[in-house]
């Protein structure tokens, strides 16, 4: 990945490639500039550990300095996604915790959406069978989520004593798939099935299990090959626009328009077609 500040300015040290990195608590594979993060544990449908919530925050808050990830595949090893927080590693513990203590860990789980949120690269969600809780939050966290039709997602913060309030649940959902359906799934936990999801805009697209990875990285490589300096203002505006009036959020459009309108991008794309080919974007 092209990064915008040049080998020759001062920043450009705190940048740098992150396809040698390995994680102790998740697998990664980056191949053409898409990285594919795949939570291991699937005797366990893949639940999050302590480490594993803090090693994922800080690895999504690194993509906004690596040179070599354009695009993120995010999925979960065997038949399932991600069953939520450990019970016996994570919600045991907490029972014995005091109230900072406490405070520490539910913002750590919310850093972590708010990692995966800020990163400029698009996230790709491929979930099959179990999306619970944490997993939940993680697909929704997503950019774009495919989803099989044995996929179930669930927000069960409810059942285990929770308020349906947690990592952002109630400022993403509602907007993911409305107000009313958001609320049921808040207050009763219940699994959402697959073609729930698919019908309320949740899921971009199902497919069978086998063909699930392939369509998720197929859609990542995609991305990955268009303008990246370009996609990483679409999902900043995507985010900041929530709290911006209609006015504000024409006005922001346009000067984040007119920052990509100076990108060597946006000139290969006018010579590309004016030449009758396909532009090859470089992200600068």
């Amino acid at each position: 990945m092209k990064h915008p500040i040049p080998d020759h300015n001062p920043m450009r040290g705190q940048y740098g490639a992150m396809a040698d990195t390995t994680p102790q608590h998740f697998a990664l594979s980056v191949s053409e500039g898409v990285a594919t993060v795949t939570l291991n544990r699937p005797e366990r449908k893949n639940p999050l550990t302590f480490d594993s919530y803090a090693e994922l925050r800080d690895w999504f808050l690194a993509l906004q300095r690596a040179t070599d990830i354009k695009a993120v595949v995010l999925t979960g090893a065997g038949d399932n996604f991600c069953s939520g927080g450990d019970v016996h590693e994570i919600i045991g513990p907490l029972t014995k915790m005091s109230m900072p203590e406490l405070l520490a860990f539910t913002r750590m789980t919310g850093a972590l959406v708010s990692a995966m949120r800020a990163c400029p690269q698009p996230i790709v969600a491929a979930l099959d069978g179990v999306c619970a809780g944490a997993g939940a939050m993680m697909a929704l966290a997503s950019d774009l989520r495919l989803g099989t039709p044995s996929a179930t997602v669930a927000f069960l913060f409810t059942r285990v004593g929770l308020a349906g309030a947690d990592m952002g649940a109630c400022a993403l959902l509602p907007r993911m798939i409305g107000q009313g359906r958001a609320s049921e799934l808040l207050f009763t936990g219940r699994a959402m099935t697959a073609d729930e999801g698919h019908a309320w805009g949740f899921f971009n697209a199902l497919h069978d299990s086998a063909a699930l990875l392939p369509a998720a990285h197929k859609l990542a490589a995609q991305l990955a090959q268009g303008p990246t300096f370009a996609h990483g203002m679409t999902k900043t505006m995507l985010h900041q626009e929530w709290a911006m009036t209609l006015d504000q959020a024409i006005e922001a459009e346009a000067q984040a328009q007119a920052i990509c309108m100076q990108t060597q991008d946006f000139r290969r794309a006018y010579e590309a077609f004016a030449a009758k080919q396909r532009p090859v974007f470089e992200g600068d």
